[in-house]
């Protein structure tokens, strides 16, 4: 299976509204990304804390519908 990169940010959004997020698709096939996510509610977490909030928006479908996820996250 496979994500549109809108359905990924569509649920970033959802779960960090306030977040500014850049997508590359690494491998041309829907199942490969790197996300870079700036978003405030970042502050005073750590970095694995901030993924952590990062892969809850994903609702599970990460090693579902989603392979593979570079993730860069950014506190604003």
């Amino acid at each position: 299976m496979s994500m549109k990169e809108s359905e990924l940010e569509n649920l970033i959004l959802r779960a960090l509204p306030d977040a500014m997020i850049e997508i590359k698709d690494l491998a041309g096939d829907d199942n490969h990304y790197s996300l870079v996510v700036r978003s405030k509610s970042f502050r005073e977490k750590t970095r694995l804390e901030q993924h952590q909030l990062v892969y809850k928006a994903l609702e599970k479908k990460m090693g579902t519908k989603l392979h593979a996820l570079q993730i860069k996250t950014i506190s604003i």
